[in-house]
């Protein structure tokens, strides 16, 4: 192959994005240097987080540039190799999506097998999403046996997770909130103990689903989901803060939570955290989750997308709520 396509950014959208945001790019694929590795992607992911590299702000990574290739988690073969480490034919875990072919330095690439699992599986529960759970819910929010648990986006590829782990860990009562009926249907499937559609008033239903209230919040909404647990919370409980991706295309300051004078009273901790603080549980993260899986006591959902020319639309999906569990791009 010569030729390769690529996803560009095409200009900074104000409030949501639209297909226009992106460019279909052709390009040819590219030649290896001294100690690069040239990888054919075969999955790309899509995340809620890149939504905010699309404005020019300062923040923890920098913004996509405009009038070139997005960038994110993918896994392909290589095809190509001029690095001591790296074979051609290896099955690689790198940050060069939202491309077909990928040129990189074979230090910034990880190996991993995929007769362990499927390769989409390291994009998933064995990735950054999985790590992103379990530290959250076990080192950040220090989740303990017996306590009740809350999830919002509780079907996604993070949320579905989280109250799955928490059960296996010895959650007294795990909730989650989801946006539609199908969804939620699929959280009782997956073992929690109560679930609720947000679209029926996310007060109302939590009050119902925890009449005694929450010890742990795992947030990835933000504003009435934040406002509801903060209500909600026991003393001393505390709140992860994965995302918001309710505020993510907000033009205006959210109106929610307006109740945090309780964080006082109620002695709650809110911490946010970035996934990649937490590296040093990966060992412990793998092992319980391929245990997990093994033994049949974890599931995990993939939503697929074929095509590179179809990942704008994923990731437009992906904030509309359109999948279940881990958005994915098959290449």
């Amino acid at each position: 192959m010569t030729s390769n396509r690529e996803i560009h950014l095409a200009r900074r959208p104000e409030g949501w994005p639209t297909e226009d945001t992106f460019r279909l790019v052709e390009t040819d694929v590219p030649t290896p240097g001294p100690g690069q590795i040239v990888v054919r992607n075969q999955f790309m992911s899509v995340d809620p987080y890149m939504r905010g590299r699309m404005n020019d702000v300062k923040s923890y990574v920098p913004p996509f540039a405009l009038d070139a290739p997005l960038d994110g988690a993918a896994i392909g073969e290589v095809v190509a190799s001029e690095s001591a480490d790296v074979a051609v034919g290896d099955t690689v875990l790198h940050g060069l999506g939202w491309r077909e072919y990928a040129l990189l330095d074979g230090s910034a690439a990880r190996t991993v097998d995929p007769a362990l699992a499927p390769a989409s599986a390291y994009l998933s529960v064995l990735g950054m999403p999985g790590l992103t759970a379990y530290a959250g819910l076990l080192e950040v929010a220090a989740m303990k046996p017996g306590e009740t648990v809350f999830v919002s986006a509780a079907a996604g590829s993070v949320g579905s997770l989280v109250g799955q782990i928490a059960k296996l860990k010895g959650a007294g009562r795990v909730i989650g909130s989801a946006g539609s009926a199908v969804k939620v249907e699929r959280l009782r499937a997956l073992g929690f103990d109560a679930a609720f559609d947000y679209h029926d008033g996310v007060r109302e239903s939590l009050r119902a689903a925890a009449p005694e209230g929450i010890d742990v919040y795992f947030d990835n909404v933000g504003g009435d989901h934040l406002e509801a647990a903060i209500s909600a919370m026991n003393l001393h409980g505390r709140v992860a803060i994965c995302g918001m991706i309710a505020q993510y295309n907000d033009t205006e300051p959210p109106a929610a939570p307006r109740n945090l004078s309780l964080v006082i009273g109620k002695r709650l901790t809110l911490r946010g955290y970035l996934v990649n603080d937490h590296n040093h549980l990966r060992n412990a993260f793998v092992s319980d989750v391929a245990g997990w899986l093994r033994e049949g006591t974890l599931s995990y959902d993939e939503t697929v997308v074929d095509g590179i020319e179809n990942a704008p639309a994923a990731f437009l999906g992906l904030l509309r709520g359109e999948n279940l569990g881990k958005m994915l791009v098959r290449l």
